[in-house]
C-alpha cells in the first residue's frame, strides 16, 4: 500500500483525486489506505478544508 503525502496540501490533491476516481466515500477511502478519518480530516482542516459528503471531496 503507497503511503500517503505527508504534506497536506499534496494529502488534499491526493485525497481528493482518490475520492474522485475510485471512492464514493471518505470512509472507504480510509479503510482501503487504513488511516483514521480523524487524521485526514484534522490535517486538512489544518489548511481549511473540510470534507463535503455530497459531493465527495474536501472543499
Amino acid at each position: 500500500m503507497p503511503q500517503l503525502p505527508k504534506d497536506p496540501v499534496m494529502l488534499l490533491s491526493f485525497t481528493n483525486t482518490q475520492l474522485r476516481d475510485h471512492y464514493s466515500s471518505l470512509t472507504e477511502f480510509c479503510k482501503a489506505y487504513i488511516v483514521d478519518e480523524h487524521i485526514i480530516t484534522e490535517k486538512l482542516r489544518s489548511i481549511d478544508y473540510e470534507y463535503d459528503k455530497n459531493e465527495n471531496r474536501f472543499i
